[in-house]
């Protein structure tokens, strides 16, 4: 997303409703886990984070590097922060959600390259692979790392 869009902008047309409206949760969470893939999975989830992330992250790395490794990259520096975000609560060096969300942006490029649509099939069908991967991605990393000590 190259062009300039507020926050504000940004956050009512992934929710549909202004950022702080009463309903901005509900939607969100309808939206993403009924997306019809995982590519568009993200575009609904956490429309704050993405704003800033698109902008902070993608943007930059999209100039200089194609749009599939800028996106797998944004993922990974996402997970980094939240990685962070933990090690700075708990006092501890955690490394999971980088992995989790490099593999986790590998499968939306996958997803988008290869078309993966579930877009016909009933919400709960749309809910279900949405989670699945989600989950499925968190258990292969976890497999990983208890395979490494």
């Amino acid at each position: 997303m190259h062009k300039s869009i507020s926050l504000a902008a940004y956050v009512k047309k992934r929710n549909g409703v202004p950022l702080g409206e009463s309903g901005s949760m509900r939607n969100m969470l309808q939206r993403s886990l009924g997306a019809g893939n995982f590519y568009l999975f993200w575009r609904y989830w956490n429309p704050i984070w993405g704003y800033y992330l698109s902008r902070q992250v993608m943007k930059p790395l999209s100039y200089a590097l194609p749009i599939w490794l800028a996106t797998i990259l944004t993922f990974s520096v996402s997970g980094a922060l939240h990685d962070l975000a933990v090690m700075l609560v708990k006092w501890q060096l955690v490394f999971l959600f980088t992995p989790w969300f490099t593999l986790m942006g590998i499968i939306v490029v996958l997803s988008k390259q290869f078309d993966w649509s579930y877009t016909g099939s009933p919400w709960v069908v749309r809910m279900l692979f949405n989670v699945a991967f989600i989950g499925g991605s968190l258990m292969l990393v976890r497999w990983g790392q208890s395979l490494t000590g």
